[in-house]
């Protein structure tokens, strides 16, 4: 059950300011997007995919970190990971069984000829953005699982973006399309509370101790 006088609490720790630039944020933010990244090893740029979710108003970022590792390099996403959820998966096979389970399409990222080009793609349903490695992109088992294709329309000599980019473009457009729509895209309600006690807790120092004083009262 939500603690409502927690939240009020805690508040009381923040200026005016930022509790009305937490509910600004959080009246743009939406899940009716969700951003996947499958072994990207340029840590720089899961980080950077990151920092667009962040900008552009997506909550949760899936990090799939089977062969290389954690890829978030905290000095570039400048502070975004305490405002999008990350989600961090040994293998995608358990991303996207996850993803499914809260009701997400799959859609996979890839220049190939049969793929929706971007200003066609309006994402109705739950739409899970996936994104590959520099080289080789997606796996075949993302690829196989994935219910549509998606790539950035290109004029020039160049045949693919670097990962970042490509992300970003596709962020923006998508979070833009949908905030245009008539879906139910922001958060719930109670998604935005308990959006605003965990901002608000990262916005404080020695809140674990502030914590403890308040439930000992």
């Amino acid at each position: 059950m939500f603690d409502d006088d927690l939240l009020t609490y805690l508040e009381s720790y923040l200026t005016e300011e930022r509790k009305q630039r937490f509910l600004d944020v959080l009246r743009q933010r939406t899940r009716h997007i969700a951003i996947a990244v499958e072994d990207v090893y340029q840590l720089h740029n899961t980080s950077a995919i990151l920092r667009s979710c962040d900008a552009f108003g997506i909550q949760d970022l899936h990090v799939v970190e089977n062969r290389f590792g954690k890829r978030l390099d905290k000095n570039i996403a400048m502070g975004a990971e305490q405002w999008v959820d990350v989600h961090r998966y040994k293998n995608v096979t358990n991303c996207i069984s996850t993803l499914r389970d809260n009701g997400y399409q799959i859609i996979a990222t890839t220049p190939h000829d049969d793929s929706t080009l971007l200003p066609d793609f309006c994402p109705r349903e739950k739409s899970a953005i996936f994104f590959g490695t520099e080289r080789q992109g997606l796996s075949q088992e993302v690829m196989q699982q994935a219910d549509g294709f998606l790539k950035i329309p290109m004029v020039g000599f160049s045949e693919s973006l670097n990962v970042s980019v490509s992300a970003a473009i596709i962020i923006q457009q998508l979070a833009q399309k949908v905030r245009d729509s008539d879906l139910d895209w922001q958060l719930s309600d109670m998604e935005v509370l308990e959006k605003r006690l965990d901002w608000t807790k990262k916005s404080i120092k020695d809140v674990k101790g502030i914590i403890k004083r308040y439930l000992s009262a």
